[in-house]
């Protein structure tokens, strides 16, 4: 296969246009509800606040998976 300038296999870019790509193409897990605490739930593991710090970034339904019922 023949290359049309620079090597092949290479990819140049900035570490901002990285993280942009990464961050508009995340998918985030959401729980279906309609009570005001699962529309809260949802709210709180957006991608506004950084929930994987925590180690909360799965939201469990069952309670024997789950480390904190609300």
């Amino acid at each position: 296969m023949a290359s049309t300038g620079g090597a092949p296999g290479i990819l140049t870019s900035t570490v901002e246009k990285l993280a942009h790509w990464a961050q508009t193409r995340s998918m985030w897990p959401a729980t279906f509800g309609l009570a005001c605490c699962a529309i809260e739930m949802m709210a709180t593991g957006a991608a506004h606040y950084d929930l994987a710090r925590f180690g909360m970034e799965v939201f469990r339904a069952s309670p024997r998976q789950a480390d904190l019922m609300i």
